[in-house]
Order: C-alpha cells, then structure tokens, then sequence
C-alpha cells in the first residue's frame, strides 16, 4: 500500500510544474466538447438575423469569448488544482480527462 502511495505522490510532483498547461488542457478539452453544443444554441438564436450580424457573433463568441475562457479559467483552475495534495492530484487529472473523453464519446464527438 505505502509503494502504491509513494508512486501517487511522485506521480502527483512530477506533473505539479506542469499545472498551468494541463488546466489549459482541461479547458481546452471542455470547449471542443460543449463547444457544438454552444455554437448549436446560438445558431438558432441567431437563425433569422442578418448574415452580418450572424458572422460577427459567430466571430465574437468563437474568438474572443472561447478565448477569454481559456485565458481566465485556465489560471483559476490551476490554482485550485495546486492546494490538491500530491497523491490525489494525479487521480483527478487523469479522472477529469476521463470523464471528459467518456462523454465526448457519448455524445459522438469521438
């Protein structure tokens, strides 16, 4: 049991510097997968304006609105996933990408 810890807990230092990259990851990986599901509410929103109008919100939510969340999210979740001790930070990283690759596959996005 204790080797099966100590390997968590180096498992969890190892990827600590690495933080800031996979909460970018994280994010990253939700937006793909709601992704359709927020550019599918917004189309029909959207569905009896004008071609102009539609192209700048399209522009406007895809560029600068996906963009703000990775930029702004991504750093809060690094934070919060910093005060995660070592061998439980391991288990929920590769639990959320887990969970997120199961439910992109649920919703056929695999």
């Amino acid at each position: 049991m204790n080797l099966l810890i100590e390997l968590l807990t180096d498992s969890g230092q190892f990827i600590r510097p690495r933080l800031s990259e996979i909460s970018t990851a994280m994010v990253a990986c939700l937006l793909v997968v709601f992704g359709a599901d927020i550019n599918r509410a917004l189309r029909r929103q959207l569905s009896g304006t004008n071609f102009i109008i539609r192209t700048i919100v399209f522009i406007l939510v895809n560029a600068f609105g996906y963009g703000f969340l990775i930029v702004s999210v991504s750093p809060w979740l690094a934070k919060q996933l910093s005060h995660i001790p070592s061998q439980w930070l391991i288990c929920l990283v590769v639990a959320i990408f887990i969970f997120v690759g199961s439910w992109a596959q649920r919703n056929r996005q695999v």
